[in-house]
Formats: structure tokens, sequence, C-alpha cells
């Protein structure tokens, strides 16, 4: 079999929000680098995932110089809201909060436009990608091309921006990672239609919570809380329709649906999220649930914090950051995962009697209140929605 030798200073696996921005930003700054990504360009950009850019991440691409990947489809984030029992709870939005929705694929696809008219090297349709000596000086990435050929590469540096099923993280033993890790009692329907996005927010009610949430002008991603062990296949198009005006106490706009599957809420974190030469970024080193609308934060952070490490390594021969990347973000990562968790027990508790009962439900739902009464916790709520905290 052909085997072609490359070199580069770091191999980035995986072609998200996470290795795109942080391919962009080394580019940029003059550290060549591979980007590898086993599907094809059209589905990498066509996926749907969640869509949230809080003003950390607006802020941090345009500190970068990079604002022109957030134009396409955004939502300005404060067109959302809460409903309670049919009731719309507008919580202030800080006018300094510049968070949007856009489409993950939006921005997907804007991020390769920019890598790719930079002179990034981007490799599509790479399979079998292993790692090897990642403990060593000089690790080595293959992976097969699509008509059958290898390709080896030496780098300095490997970033697994591969998610959680991800080879990245699956190439570190075991013995070496701690894992920390919360299962939620329930799980959502996630069902995706053609239609746009009214109402816009999240329900609470007592038929479980509900969502609808803008993925462009025609499409709106829906949500609707349902046990661990149901499936899609209990949830008929009209069922979904007549759940979600029910929960949101008020008509909906209704479409084709393309899409449904069922999604278990849990939080996830590896610590530590740096072996030898193989540093972890975004979902390949932490789970949020979707509830907290933090998932694509975590993965701008980690590919801020890495760029910075990595420019800093090969500009000025200071390896510190990068040496140190795992101790910086890990408490981030769990300030936001204790609001993650804050946030979806209190979203869920405040409708639902059945998995905590009567006294949470109202436990939760003087909490909420608080949110809209008092303008400290309003203020912190702001401030962890925005990303700023």
């Amino acid at each position: 079999m052909t085997e072609t030798r490359e070199d580069t200073a770091v191999v980035i696996i995986g072609a998200g929000v996470a290795g795109l921005t942080l391919g962009t930003l080394l580019l940029r700054n003059g550290v060549d680098c591979v980007v590898l990504e086993k599907h094809p360009r059209a589905y990498v950009e066509q996926r749907q995932r969640a869509g949230t850019i809080d003003a950390f991440g607006v802020r941090m691409f345009r500190d970068w110089g990079l604002e022109e990947v957030l134009e396409g489809e955004p939502v300005p984030h404060s067109e959302g809201g809460f409903y309670i029992d049919g009731e719309a709870m507008p919580i202030d939005v800080d006018d300094d909060n510049e968070s949007l929705y856009c489409p993950q694929q939006v921005l997907v696809r804007n991020l390769t436009d920019v890598f790719l008219r930079e002179g990034g090297h981007m490799r599509y349709e790479a399979a079998d990608v292993t790692l090897q000596d990642v403990t060593a000086e000089r690790p080595v990435v293959r992976y097969r091309n699509a008509d059958g050929t290898t390709t080896a590469v030496d780098c300095d540096l490997i970033a697994g921006c591969d998610g959680f099923h991800g080879v990245s993280r699956r190439t570190i033993p075991a013995s070496a990672l701690t894992q920390y890790s919360h299962e939620y009692g329930y799980s959502w329907l996630s069902a995706l239609a053609t239609v746009p996005t009214s109402p816009s927010g999240m329900a609470i009610h007592g038929l479980g919570l509900a969502g609808m949430i803008p993925r462009g002008p025609e499409a709106s991603r829906i949500y609707l809380q349902c046990p661990v062990d149901d499936t899609p296949e209990r949830w008929p198009d009209e069922r979904i329709w007549s759940e979600l005006e029910a929960r949101f106490g008020c008509p909906v706009s209704r479409g084709a649906i393309v899409s449904k599957q069922i999604v278990p809420l849990r939080s996830v974190v590896f610590d530590p999220m740096s072996y030898g030469r193989l540093h972890l970024l975004g979902d390949a080193a932490h789970i949020v649930p979707p509830m907290s609308a933090k998932g694509i934060h975590l993965a701008l952070h980690d590919a801020e914090v890495f760029a910075r490490a990595v420019i800093r390594k090969f500009t000025d021969g200071d390896g510190s950051l990068l040496d140190t990347y795992s101790e910086t973000c890990l408490p981030h990562i769990w300030n936001y995962q204790a609001f993650a968790t804050w946030i979806t027990d209190i979203m869920h508790d405040a409708g639902f009697t059945g998995y905590e009962g009567a006294f949470r439900k109202q436990i939760a739902r003087a909490e909420l209140q608080r949110q809209f009464t008092s303008h400290a916790a309003n203020k912190l709520f702001g401030e962890l929605t925005a990303g700023t905290n």
C-alpha cells in the first residue's frame, strides 16, 4: 500500500467548531497545521447542531479579526424567552449581551471558507485515523485517503477536536484519565422542522419541558422532555405539534418534521485534557446538557486557550501556557458545568412532578421567580448566559 509522508506543526482531528476555530487562529498567526475530518465536506457543512454563540464567542471572533464567520443566518439571542404554564416570562438581557443563535452548520461553513481561502490544509474523508507515539517528541498521525492510499503526518502537537466518540480521547489510556459524569433522569425528543420559529424559547409545564429554537430563517429545533426509555416511534408528527402547543400554551408554527431522535441528557468531564503531545478540545473533553446552550462556548474557550499556548510556543519558544492548558481550562469548564446542572435541573423540576415530586417543583419555581424579581440573581444569570462570568 502506498504511503505519503508529510510534516506539520499541529495536526487537528475534527473539522467542527473547535477544530476549525483553532486551525484558523493558528494559520493566521503563522503556525502550520493540517485538519483531518472523516466525513465529506458536504456532510460536515449540513449537519444540524446546537447554535448558540454567546457574547464571549462573538467578542472572541471579533478580537481575532474573524467577525465575518458570524455572517449568514444569525438570530439575536434576545428574541427568545421563558414560558411558565403558558405565561411568557421574558428575562431582561443586558444591552452588551451580544449572543446570537447562529446555526452551527453556518458557523462551520463560514470557518471552513476562511480556513481554505487563507491556504489551510484540509483533509476530508480521512478514514482509519490512528495517533501513534503521542508521548514522543514528534508523534505521527496516520489516515487512509479515499483512493485507498495512506498518509503519515509527523507533527509536534495533536489537537483532538473529534467529539465524544472520536479516536483522540480513546487513544489515551483509561488509567491516565479520570471521568466525571452525571446522568439526568430524563431525555429529550429532538426534532428538526422546516418552519420559522414561533414562539422562540423554552416552556415549563406540568407535561414537561418544551423548547422551540431557531436553526435558520426556515428551520426550528424542537425539544420535548420525555422518559429515558422513550423512542421516536412513540412521537408521530401530530403528537409533537399538539404537545408543543400544550406546553407553550399558545399556537405554534407548524411545518414538515424532517428528523427525530431521543437525546439523553448528561454531563461529562475528562481530567486531564492533555496526554503527552495530545490535547483534547470541545466535546472530546467534556459534554454539557443542551439546556445550558454552552457547548459552543466551551469549544471556543478551549480553542482560544490552546491557540494562545501554541502560538506562544512557536513564536517565543515558551511552552509554559501549553504545559498548563488543562489546568487553565478545567476551572472554567467546571464553572459552566455547575451552571448547566443548575439550569437543567431547575427547568425540568419546575414543570414535571414525576421525577422529584411536588416539593422540588415548588422549590424550582421559587428559584426561577427569583430571576425575574431579583436584580442580583438576574445579573448573575445574565453573565453566565452571556459567557462572561
